[in-house]
């Protein structure tokens, strides 16, 4: 049986995003991506053992305003937006839903899912909330909306710094992480987790879950490559002859 050669990432502005072909498939990917990101997010708030660098600060900032968590995830991620415009980078739609629907849908969830005594089961939904974070993350990119607020604002100090896709995620994460921490956000076993297993687990499902779009182009086909801790990319522009060898060679390691 031949090896399927995984669906390039195709780099689009805001609306070239909506004409791109497929609409209707993508947006079901990208708002059930979306709704099970929230609810993998809730799994691991309601696990208590530790939560990824960005939900540390927003239980810490919980801690100190008047906001539910879900409210201060929407109110962070319009925050991270406006600093895109020094940037210059503009929001898809993905990447407007994205603020607004995570937060949603966790504190939905959060209103349902109550918090465990015992220890295995705070276990399994650590775990549970990873592995559904992972597919959730590699469906509503896969969708080609556009990247969220977060993972945008990394690609645009890539592409302004010109450091590493390592480099400048790496400062961010523990830049968010240290102060959520100092805020008393929920730091542990759970965030180790998340760091040595959302890259992974990403970079297995994206090329599986990525819609395939009607080429217009033929010359102008994207391939993109995760870095080892997370699942954002930096896009390369190849010609259509390249993207199969590019694909097999792509690594963990940034481009």
């Amino acid at each position: 049986m031949s090896r399927r050669t995984p669906v390039p990432l195709a780099a689009l502005t805001p609306w070239g995003q909506l004409r791109a072909g497929r609409r209707p498939r993508r947006l079901v990917q990208l708002v059930a991506g979306l709704t099970l990101y929230g609810v993998s997010v809730a799994m691991m708030v309601r696990g208590g053992l530790g939560l990824p660098p960005w939900d540390v600060l927003t239980v810490g900032l919980v801690k100190h305003l008047p906001l539910s968590f879900g409210q201060v995830v929407i109110a962070t991620s319009f925050v991270v937006l406006l600093l895109w415009l020094p940037l210059r980078q503009l929001p898809g739609l993905g990447t407007m839903l994205n603020a607004v629907l995570i937060g949603l849908v966790a504190d939905a969830t959060l209103a349902q899912l109550s918090a465990p005594d015992a220890w295995a089961a705070r276990g399994a939904l650590l775990v549970g909330g990873i592995l559904l974070n992972g597919v959730a993350g590699a469906m509503y990119i896969g969708s080609q909306f556009g990247p969220g607020p977060r993972d945008g604002l990394m690609t645009g100090l890539v592409r302004r710094t010109g450091r590493s896709v390592r480099l400048v995620r790496t400062v961010l994460e523990l830049t968010v992480l240290g102060t959520g921490w100092l805020l008393g956000g929920t730091a542990g076993v759970g965030t180790v987790l998340y760091a040595l297993g959302i890259g992974p687990l990403v970079h297995t499902l994206l090329p599986r879950l990525t819609v395939a779009l009607p080429e217009r182009d033929p010359q102008r086909l994207v391939a993109m490559s995760t870095d080892a801790s997370g699942a954002t990319m930096i896009s390369t522009v190849v010609n259509r002859s390249s993207v199969s060898q590019f694909s097999r060679s792509t690594s963990t390691r940034p481009s």
